[in-house]
């Protein structure tokens, strides 16, 4: 039986296709862009997630420059995803959402 492996969107680590992470950089979504309220598939220049209307670019808490919603900024390549504070959890969230997308836990900002 074959596995097969596809490049992280991301750093171009090779990885199991049906991956959740990358082993290389980290990254929660290596194959493509999601929407990080409701988690459908985006693309880079969609100004509105076509799932849930969710804005897609943002300014960022750290530089103030606008940024796509990944897990870091554009510009300033600072994260902008926070711990679920769920001890069970802990699941990366961005840093905007009101609760978490794994456990449904209300979040709290950590990003000032």
């Amino acid at each position: 039986m074959a596995f097969y492996k596809n490049p992280c969107m991301h750093c171009g680590q090779l990885i199991d296709a049906d991956s959740r992470f990358c082993t290389k950089c980290g990254s929660h979504s290596p194959f493509c862009y999601s929407c990080p309220t409701c988690l459908r598939e985006i693309q880079k220049g969609d100004a509105v997630c076509p799932g849930c209307g969710r804005t897609l670019y943002i300014f960022c808490p750290h530089c103030g420059e606008r940024t796509f919603v990944q897990e870091t900024c554009e510009k300033c390549a600072k994260s902008l995803m926070v711990p679920c504070s769920n001890a069970r959890c802990l699941q990366q969230q961005f840093f905007q959402n009101l609760k978490c997308t794994a456990c449904g836990k209300k979040l709290k900002n950590l990003i000032t």
